[in-house]
């Protein structure tokens, strides 16, 4: 009797792969997104962080301190809806997040016909400096002019 492969088989995505110029172009949305993603990430944590201050508040809680407790797990359930609506905006346009507290993202474009990322730094003052391979360690930063050439004016990647 054939098995099935169970689990084995996975769905297939398209990945949606960006030019230098693509990103380039999209560098204000981005930074946009990138941004809200950070807030709405750091909004979460916060609203986290006030949920164990009171669950770890001494002695049983009042009625006032139940009440307290029960408004701050649903901030921190509102908080956690909203950067997760934030991510799938981002997901959306296949950018992944991969830092949201330090801004960063990754623009996914081909080089030498494997998948690589631009790296996207919102802080940055030029936010695509670096790009990696899918296969480097996502610590990986490479000079962007390794993947550039001049040729007629143009940046081609």
């Amino acid at each position: 009797m054939g098995r099935k492969n169970q689990g084995t088989s996975r769905q297939q995505k398209t990945l949606q792969v960006w030019t230098y110029e693509q990103a380039r172009a999209a560098d204000p949305y981005l930074g946009s997104i990138v941004r809200s993603l950070r807030e709405r990430r750091l909004e979460a944590v916060h609203a986290h962080q006030a949920v164990n201050r009171l669950e770890k508040a001494p002695g049983r809680p009042d009625r006032h301190g139940i009440i307290a407790l029960e408004e701050a797990r649903r901030e921190a359930r509102q908080a956690n809806e909203r950067f997760k609506e934030t991510l799938h905006e981002l997901l959306d346009m296949d950018v992944y997040s991969l830092d949201p507290v330090q801004g960063l993202a990754l623009v996914p474009f081909v080089h030498e016909d494997q998948l690589a990322w631009f790296v996207y730094n919102v802080f940055d003052r030029d936010p695509i400096r670096f790009w990696r391979y899918h296969t480097d360690a996502l610590e990986t930063r490479r000079p962007l002019s390794e993947v550039t050439q001049q040729h007629d004016g143009s940046l081609i990647v």
